[in-house]
């Protein structure tokens, strides 16, 4: 019952975590499914319908509901600790984008059960989205999920923005922030300006195919290439969203594995401004051959180059601060280090991706499957279990076993390259992407087959992963405050897991990596910035799940046009946010004495 009402930012990214693991093996369990389906030509193992819902569904769950909630996770469990706060800005609000997130996710994967699956691609192009070419629901589960999932994601920017902003210790300026803190407020920043986007072309295609509306029917004056400026306008941004929590991560890893502060940490800053900026004037890139002209390919070619540059620089830093490092090969580590060559990778096919007459040749292959793959697995996975190994003491009370750690890394690591490094070749011979089967003696075969083994590989390190978790949880709760002993930033100051107030007394902050610089100075704990007193907690509260099945019930009668129930869910909606806006929370406080006891989450 606590979790289900719970306002804690330390619970809701515990929250965030179980959630996107879920849909992590489900996605998974669908790219299996596409691999196996491709072994050898003319297999049959699932139909032609089955393959499009397995790559459309694979391709959305992955994004929107495995990676952005891993990354919401780490964001919660880590941002208050790294500012010294004792929670986020609005706690209510972070449980509603949990909650949200999660009826949405839950939405979408639905369809597998009421029979009709999206199967328009996960970037849903029209007009095979659009009512004309697709009469079923698949595609309104897809619209109505990710709207609401949509709601979550773009609550939890807008509330980690005004954190970041506002609950900083004193003597914490924005430029002694850790490299996660500031990675993840230019996140926020992007997903503030990015889903919005999103929302409206989703609301567009909703109109269209809920209400007969013609915003994408050419037939009527519509436009169908409107649907893929307004998708990619969201959708390049979205990618920067994912990958620059990963780039905080591992600046994070690197630097304490190394014992060494960051090299061109100020550098780093404003590389990480400059993508994000770059991020939003690259979206017709992907659409280089619908046919915009030279003068649109010649100038977003040109935009999407520039921003190898700020990326470039962050590489070098990386490497700079692992040069003359005594580095520590943990799994965290390993996971910091693999990063750095497959991100790099991944960018370089990018970069050949940006060259537009060349993309021609590129565009729907396998090259490009292989490209984003090296960015996304080999970049934000990577990023995302580095983070997990380095945080989870932290989260949870117990390191994980670094043995099996290993092995996962491993196999995971080999199964990763294996799996995609074929891709690229296969692409260029001319396999061309989403093709439920091909015929023998194209040259296709082998490499399909070694694909499809690196992906059981893969498959064999998440149950590794899996294992190690489930026998940690047995272990005793003995992490101490650092229990990686190279801490660097204000998390590493508290006990492992944290109080449910974090701080019994605010730090203060003298300088760039605030723990780092007190033990160096022989300190055993930070100084404090405030006398010891009563702590003033916010209250838990029902509302958010509440609201959030209003929308999910909503969502139903929307689709299949029972306009009664979706009147009855939006109600239901609409009156938690009259009682929250009506009963002021006055939250509760935590006395000197309770502070004594310990209060842990």
């Amino acid at each position: 019952m606590d979790w289900l009402t719970t306002v804690d930012h330390k619970k809701i990214g515990i929250l965030y975590l179980l959630a996107g693991a879920l849909f992590f093996l489900i996605g998974g369990l669908e790219a299996i499914l596409i691999r196996i389906q491709l072994l050898k030509p003319q297999l049959a193992v699932v139909g032609a319908d089955t393959f499009n819902e397995l790559i459309t569904m694979h391709g959305t769950t992955m994004i929107f509901l495995a990676a952005m909630p891993m990354l919401f996770a780490m964001m919660n469990a880590v941002i208050p600790l790294q500012i010294g706060a004792r929670d986020v800005a609005f706690p209510f609000l972070n449980a509603l984008g949990f909650w949200t997130f999660f009826f949405g996710g839950l939405l979408l994967n639905i369809s597998w059960f009421a029979g009709s699956v999206p199967d328009a691609g996960w970037t849903s192009y029209v007009p095979l989205a659009s009512p004309t070419y697709n009469s079923g629901h698949g595609v309104d589960y897809y619209v109505l999920g990710l709207q609401i999932a949509g709601i979550g994601t773009l609550l939890g920017g807008i509330n980690f923005m005004a954190t970041i902003i506002n609950m900083r210790a004193p003597g914490l300026s924005f430029m002694r922030l850790p490299m996660f803190t500031w990675a993840i407020f230019i996140t926020s920043a992007l997903i503030v300006f990015a889903f919005p986007v999103l929302t409206v072309g989703l609301v567009a295609l909703m109109f269209d195919r809920l209400f007969q509306a013609n915003f994408f029917e050419t037939a009527n004056g519509g436009s169908t290439v409107l649907w893929e400026h307004v998708f990619w306008v969201f959708g390049h941004p979205e990618v920067y969203i994912l990958i620059l929590p990963a780039f905080g991560i591992i600046s994070e890893v690197v630097s304490t594995f190394s014992r060494k502060r960051l090299f061109g940490y100020s550098s780093m800053v404003f590389a990480t401004i400059l993508i994000a900026f770059l991020g939003f004037m690259v979206w017709a890139h992907h659409m280089f051959t619908t046919g915009l002209g030279p003068v649109a390919n010649g100038l977003f070619s040109i935009a999407t180059m520039l921003i190898a540059i700020p990326t470039g620089v962050k590489i070098f830093n990386w490497l700079f601060t692992l040069w003359g490092g005594s580095i520590r090969f943990t799994t965290a580590a390993l996971f910091g280090i693999g990063f750095i060559p497959t991100f790099t990778m991944g960018g370089v096919t990018g970069v050949m991706l940006a060259v537009a007459p060349a993309d021609y040749q590129y565009h729907d292959t396998y090259f490009v499957v292989a490209h984003f793959h090296y960015v996304i697995v080999g970049g934000l996975i990577n990023g995302i279990f580095a983070g997990l190994f380095y945080w989870w003491p932290k989260m949870f009370g117990r390191t994980l076993n670094e043995t099996l750690g290993k092995w996962f890394f491993w196999t995971f690591y080999i199964g990763f390259h294996m799996t995609f490094f074929v891709q690229h070749f296969l692409g260029l011979i001319g396999m061309p992407r989403r093709v439920w089967t091909y015929l023998p003696n194209q040259g296709f075969d082998t490499m399909n087959f070694i694909s499809t083994i690196g992906a059981f590989l893969m498959g064999i390190g998440t149950i590794m992963l899996i294992v190690n978790v489930i026998i940690t949880s047995f272990k005793p709760k003995n992490a101490t405050n650092d229990p990686w002993e190279d801490g660097r930033s204000l998390e590493w100051t508290i006990p492992s897991p944290p109080p449910e107030y974090n701080f019994k007394q605010i730090p203060l902050v003298r300088g760039y990596d605030a723990w780092w610089k007190e033990k160096m100075e022989g300190h055993k704990e930070m100084t404090p910035s405030e006398p010891v007193g009563p702590i003033h907690m916010p209250s838990p509260s029902f509302l958010p799940l509440i609201m959030s099945i209003g929308l999910f019930i909503a969502g139903f009668g929307f689709m299949y046009d029972k306009l009664f129930v979706a009147i009855g869910g939006i109600a239901v909606t609409l009156i938690c946010m009259l009682l929250r806006s009506v009963f002021d929370d006055h939250g509760f406080h935590i006395s000197e004495e309770e502070q004594e006891k310990g209060v842990h989450a």
